[in-house]
């Protein structure tokens, strides 16, 4: 019985026997479904299945072509590395696409047949891996929402060759397969018009009497009744802030309808965005208003409803011709604009009964104050990830790749415009776009450039192949630009593939038939980004998915992308690097996000490189958030409205008092103690890594005393977990700030309660100190909640999150933190109760090749380390590690020295319990240096997208 049957052995005893069973997590059985809550997605698995197979079978009755574009870039990686694969989908009620075939069938490497007879309705897919097989059996077909949102159920299982499971399954495989029709282009053709015909039909079964009405989605619902609660309590503004596409127009129609106005105005900044408002308005008011324009070329003054361009209704010889009272209802559009001096003008003439500003994009960077101008009043708030969540948009599926070397240089970084519109990189954007491909074969798309000069020449480039594109500029006449957005919405002969554009579209436009985006400017905000990507999120019928085709460069700022992408502004590099490895499993619904290695590694090198704590950033948000709050924020504050994170403010200036100082013009009045008190606290203390030492200072804060036993009992009641007495009376060395600095002697504990010392009492006697740190202990707290999971948690330390050196002695309850020179790799305490191991998985290139240093993974749950120099089996650690007396060896992992001080937490380990965990070596240049090699097992695998992260190649 070789190795892998061994552990499959121990494994199934594990999932069908006894869960307590020690066994490799890898061949357990395991139930595969989709959870919101748990951010899991089924395509996870399939994913990383064929990420690392040889070989791959499918057989599902249903593939559509957003199932296809979920593992597309999987696929094309597995033709370059030319592994094999048969697929057998089934003709089942005409379910199947034909675009889904032709996806398929442009790969070489996959063989494509179809069952077209009988209630073929199989679900499986197989892949090997060398000698070892893995299936994935149960309900899910190759379909986005099978794989990513609906309520499914697929049983995992690995078994070898020569097992029962897999000679029958291959056997059933192998028949259908061989009684199925190959799948080639005449097919397709074929049966395209018997899929087109059967669509047709079902669509006259639907008898339609008369248009369905237009009703309000759940979020605009809430945020009707938000608006009605605000007049209620005499509030006669408010700011919506709504992601492009979630139907800011229609809302504001349905809150206009409740407030039953006598005129209303609606101000926008293009024409055709005001026709486009009054045909929205007038689906919901049908003929009970009369409605007209007010623009340069209508000024239509006899209606009830009035939509009008701010160019034109800001001149004074217009604005002044309508009484102040004129408009019982003002809705402003884009009113991020409002801080413009037209748009003041014309806000401050008027007095209406209510006035709703909509933006997608509150942030400004010019300084104005746009929520003051609303009263702070937010009715509602729709941002990307939520509206994805609710369905109101459509699915996108995202393709981050590789943009093109040219003449061995990155185009980017030369930034000459003939390499921009170089042929090779023509030939590279059109072949990514003809790859990852659109919802229904027939492309609409838009290309963000980085120059005029660029959309122009490229559009040029792109009509010489054949692929129909204009150029549309700052300089183009509003009729151009409407005529441009009619032919690419169009199905007639006119109609065209592509429209190159810098910005002119990133707001302000509606062209819902848009399904393809190809950004190829760098992210140089991530505001604008989500304004792009945004334009082809509306949902309409019968458009299935937005393709988003990114090309990333060579850029300092791509870590913008993950931001934009996930939502995520804390600007917190751990949680930008756990997003960029989730992959897909927390984009909302069936989006997908895809990155090729080598764009996937430079998004992780600006992450590393990038300081996200520079003063003019810093001050940008503050700013925000002040504007929003209408007052100076707190720490907390920050936490609550998913801001940046606020422990960025204390890295760059100490602690958060002492920017808030500053940036206000303040000045300090508190003493050097209290101000070295709020800096220890907000590196270490506070900074969530610890719940004790935060209801333990909370506590003193608020009464001055709390017993040890309350400290046990609360941990118990909000966490679930009790804290051992060690833990609790660690707390006093941890607030005394003994392990950061030089210790202050704030807290005494006697063994039975913590109560303030005089000198800190006398600090806390000023109420502004007292205040600031509440919030700084509050928001401490916050953040350990907010990571905190009972299941992941092990004596002090959370799975996958990330600890400096100082945190992990600690929270280990070291009396002091050792000198790091005297850590190097291990270190065990004179109890002998740890034995803690860090490691830098890629270490610096000279030290490596000085010394041949290299410990490394052997899979996801076994790890060699290499010890420290001049060491043998008889070296202290190493007996003490061969002896198995020790109660914990946590494992603390980073992937470079330039992702920072901090590690991920792997879980505890052990030896390995077999004859080679112990090895004698030699090392070095003149192989003359001893060491020892150290096998161990991990408590648990490491979670694949870690893994993958830690073990790639950096490019």
């Amino acid at each position: 019985m070789n190795d892998f049957h061994k552990q499959l052995y121990l494994s199934l005893q594990t999932g069908f026997i006894d869960r307590s069973l020690p066994s490799t997590g890898d061949y357990q059985p395991k139930l595969l479904f989709n959870s919101k809550e748990d951010g899991v997605k089924i395509l996870a698995t399939i994913q990383n299945e064929l990420k690392r197979c040889d070989e791959f079978w499918f057989s599902v009755a249903f593939v559509t072509k957003d199932g296809v574009a979920t593992i597309i870039e999987y696929l094309r990686e597995l033709e370059v590395r030319k592994v094999r694969g048969q697929v057998l989908v089934s003709q089942y009620l005409n379910f199947t696409q034909p675009e889904a075939l032709k996806a398929l069938l442009q790969f070489s490497n996959i063989e494509l047949r179809i069952v077209q007879t009988g209630g073929f309705h199989a679900k499986g897919y197989i892949f090997r891996t060398g000698t070892e097989f893995s299936l994935v059996i149960g309900s899910s077909n190759l379909t986005a929402s099978a794989l990513c949102v609906n309520k499914e159920w697929n049983l995992k299982v690995s078994a070898s060759f020569e097992s029962s499971i897999l000679t029958s399954t291959f056997a059933e495989f192998n028949r259908e397969f061989a009684k199925a029709s190959i799948v080639d282009k005449k097919f397709i053709e074929t049966y395209s018009i018997i899929y087109n015909e059967y669509r047709k039909a079902l669509q006259q079964q639907i008898v339609s009497i008369s248009p369905p009405a237009i009703l309000p989605n759940k979020m605009q619902e809430d945020a009707l009744k938000n608006l009605a609660a605000m007049r209620s309590r005499g509030v006669d503004k408010a700011l919506l802030i709504s992601a492009t596409g979630t139907g800011k127009t229609y809302l504001s129609a349905f809150d206009a309808k409740s407030f039953q106005p006598k005129r209303l105005l609606f101000i926008v900044h293009r024409e055709n965005i005001a026709r486009a408002s009054l045909k929205s308005y007038q689906k919901i008011f049908g003929i009970s208003r009369t409605m007209g324009l007010y623009t340069g070329n209508s000024k239509e003054l006899e209606c009830d409803f009035l939509f009008a361009t701010i160019q034109t209704l800001s001149s004074s010889k217009n604005l002044y011709q309508f009484q102040p009272s004129e408009f019982d209802y003002i809705v402003v559009d884009e009113t991020h604009r409002a801080g413009a001096e037209t748009y003041q003008k014309v806000i401050d003439h008027f007095r209406p009964g209510f006035l709703l500003g909509m933006t997608a994009t509150p942030e400004r960077t010019d300084g104005f104050d746009i929520f003051h101008q609303f009263g702070y009043n937010i009715a509602y708030e729709i941002r990307l990830q939520r509206a994805l969540e609710e369905e109101i948009l459509s699915n996108f599926h995202y393709f981050g790749v590789t943009d093109l070397s040219i003449d061995g240089n990155e185009q980017d970084d030369v930034r000459s415009f003939n390499r921009l519109v170089a042929d090779e990189r023509v030939t590279h954007i059109l072949d990514k776009a003809r790859i990852y491909g659109c919802d229904n074969g027939e492309v609409r798309g838009l290309v963000f450039c980085s120059s005029v000069k660029e959309c122009i020449e490229l559009s040029r480039k792109f009509n010489q192949r054949g692929a129909r594109a204009i150029a549309l500029t700052g300089d183009c006449s509003e009729q151009t630009r409407e005529d441009a957005i009619r032919r690419i919405e169009s199905d007639g002969e006119d109609k065209i593939d592509y429209i190159f554009t810098r910005d002119i579209f990133n707001e302000g436009v509606d062209i819902p038939r848009i399904n393809q985006v190809i950004l190829l400017r760098p992210t140089e905000s991530a505001i604008v980004y989500v304004q792009q990507l945004g334009r082809g999120l509306r949902k309409v019928d019968g458009k299935e998915y937005l393709t988003v085709i990114d090309f990333i460069g060579n850029h300092s700022n791509n870590y913008l992308v993950p931001i934009a992408l996930f939502g995520d502004t804390s600007y917190n590099k751990d949680r930008l690097r756990k997003l960029m490895s989730s992959g897909s499993n927390l984009i909302p619904g069936a989006s997908t996000v895809n990155f090729d290695a080598i764009a996937k590694s430079r998004i992780y090198k600006a992450i590393d490189a990038a300081n996200m704590s520079l003063k003019r950033d810093l001050d940008r948000d503050y700013e925000l958030l002040k504007f929003q709050l209408g007052r100076i924020p707190g720490m907390l504050d920050f936490v609550e409205h998913g801001s940046r994170d606020p422990f960025l403010y204390a890295a760059h200036a100490g602690s958060y008092y002492a920017y808030v100082q500053r940036k206000e013009g303040r000045t300090d009045r508190f003493k050097e103690e209290q101000r070295a008190i709020l800096e220890g606290y907000s590196r270490s203390v506070a900074n969530g890594k610890r719940v004790e030492d935060l209801i333990v200072l909370k506590q003193l804060l608020l009464s001055g005393s709390i017993a040890g036993t309350e400290v046990i009992s609360t941990v118990s009641r909000l966490y679930g977990y009790e804290p051992s007495e060690q833990t609790v009376a660690s707390c006093e060395r941890s607030i005394n700030l003994k392990f950061i600095k030089k210790a202050m002697r704030l807290v005494d504990y006697d063994g039975g309660c913590f109560t303030l010392t005089q000198t800190f009492a006398e600090y806390l006697e000023d109420d502004d100190f007292r205040l600031w740190l509440i919030d700084l202990v509050r928001t401490g707290e916050e953040t350990f909640k907010q990571k905190f999971n009972l299941a992941h948690f092990h004596d002090g330390f959370q799975l996958y999150e990330k600890y400096s050196r100082e945190d992990v002695f600690r929270i280990l309850n070291w009396e002091e933190n050792p000198v790091a020179q005297n850590v190097g790799g291990y270190i065990y305490n004179k109890a002998k109760t740890n034995f803690t191991v860090f490691v830098t998985y890629e270490k610096d290139p000279e030290k490596a090749t000085l010394t041949d240093y290299e410990d490394r993974f052997l899979n996801r749950e076994t790890f060699e380390m290499i010890s420290k120099n001049s060491r043998s089996l008889k070296s202290p650690e190493i007996t003490l590690l061969q002896s198995n007396v020790l109660p914990r060896i946590p494992f603390f992992i980073k992937k470079r020295d330039d992702e920072g001080k901090e590690f991920y937490y792997l879980g505890d380990m052990k030896p390995l319990a077999s004859e080679d965990a112990f090895r004698e070596d030699v090392r070095g240049k003149e192989q003359n240096i001893k060491i020892v090699k150290v096998r161990f097992q991990l408590n648990m695998p490491v979670a694949e997208s870690l893994f993958d992260y830690l073990t790639s190649e950096s490019h």
